[in-house]
């Protein structure tokens, strides 16, 4: 009886053990970071043009949540946003009788990182963030569509809402990988 009360005990504490979920301990932007420069974001793709309308959401969003002023050359800047896309991907998903493309999925995959002007070390780095958009084409006749270009607007204040929160609140906001360490 007493080893079954002990077993029960035991099940009973990795059970509500298991139940609290691991929180670290934020990595919060450090104090001096007052303003940040958005470096213009490189385009790896075939698609004309994707950088500059990404860079311009990038620094519309920081301007927008307005805890960090946006500068306009690297030297003034106390932090710096590295962009560049890496893939440009649009897929048609469903097709009407004709085989006509009624339905695409627009999936976009870039590398982010955050450069600590004053120390010359990356606080943090996002490989392979992605953005997707799963849109009916409005130019064929698609009920509630949206063209290509309404799709990647989409795609671009996703993704720079994600730069910006994963500038401002640390890790684990976003997803990713970080190069700070715990602190002992």
């Amino acid at each position: 009886m007493k080893k079954l009360f002990l077993l029960l005990l035991f099940t009973v504490v990795v059970l509500v053990a298991c139940a609290s979920p691991y929180d670290p301990a934020p990595q919060l932007l450090p104090s001096y970071v007052k303003n940040v420069y958005v470096r213009p974001v490189v385009n790896n793709t075939n698609q004309y043009g994707l950088e500059d309308k990404f860079t311009k959401a990038i620094i519309d969003e920081f301007m927008r949540d307005g805890r960090l002023s946006v500068v306009t050359t690297e030297e003034e800047a106390d932090g710096v946003v590295v962009c560049e896309i890496k893939r440009y991907v649009l897929q048609p998903l469903t097709y009407d009788e004709n085989m006509v493309t009624e339905q695409y999925k627009l999936w976009v995959l870039i590398n982010a990182f955050f450069i600590d002007k004053h120390e010359n070390v990356t606080l943090w780095a996002e490989p392979n963030m992605e953005g997707i958009q799963i849109y009916a084409d409005s130019v064929k006749g698609g009920f509630g569509g949206m063209t290509e270009e309404e799709a990647r607007e989409y795609i671009w204040e996703k993704l720079a809402r994600d730069i910006v929160k994963r500038t401002i609140k640390g890790f684990g906001s976003t997803g990713g990988i970080s190069e700070r360490k715990v602190q002992d």
